[in-house]
């Protein structure tokens, strides 16, 4: 599973290249924060997430997506090593998160991803980045579970 093809690798590192992480990572966290309002106590001090312009608003929900998104940028510049290519991603993640919700996060990071790259997200560039993110979910639910 954590083996990247030549093309998967040069894909993942396209997508990292081409996209705004400062933006996708507070907009994926916020569309996942109001869709799943559940996710709402990993995050309980934060301050206010009553509604969804309090989470779009919320400067510590926007500097953690930017947190996610550096870590999962420095994992792809590091595919040769799965393990390693996470290590610091967890270190960043000290709440006890249900791996279920790694698995949204993803999700919701893909769609803006794919939002932003448009016609660019073709479906070879969208299996490359959900393997990228499946081994992400597999790694960081093991080790933060």
């Amino acid at each position: 599973m954590g083996e990247f093809t030549d093309t998967e690798r040069v894909a993942i590192k396209d997508i990292f290249a081409k996209i705004d992480t400062e933006a996708v990572g507070p907009a994926a966290l916020s569309r996942l924060l109001v869709v799943y309002p559940y996710t709402h106590k990993f995050l309980d001090d934060v301050g206010t997430l009553s509604n969804a312009d309090a989470v779009k608003s919320n400067p510590s929900v926007s500097a953690h997506g930017k947190v996610v998104m550096h870590g999962l940028t420095r994992a792809a510049q590091n595919l040769d090593n799965t393990k390693a290519m996470h290590e610091e991603l967890s270190g960043l993640q000290k709440l006890k998160v249900d791996p279920g919700n790694f698995r949204l996060l993803a999700n919701s990071i893909t769609i803006e991803v794919a939002t932003r790259l448009g016609k660019d997200f073709t479906p070879k560039v969208n299996a490359a980045f959900q393997k990228f993110m499946d081994v992400t979910v597999s790694v960081q639910g093991k080790q933060n579970h």
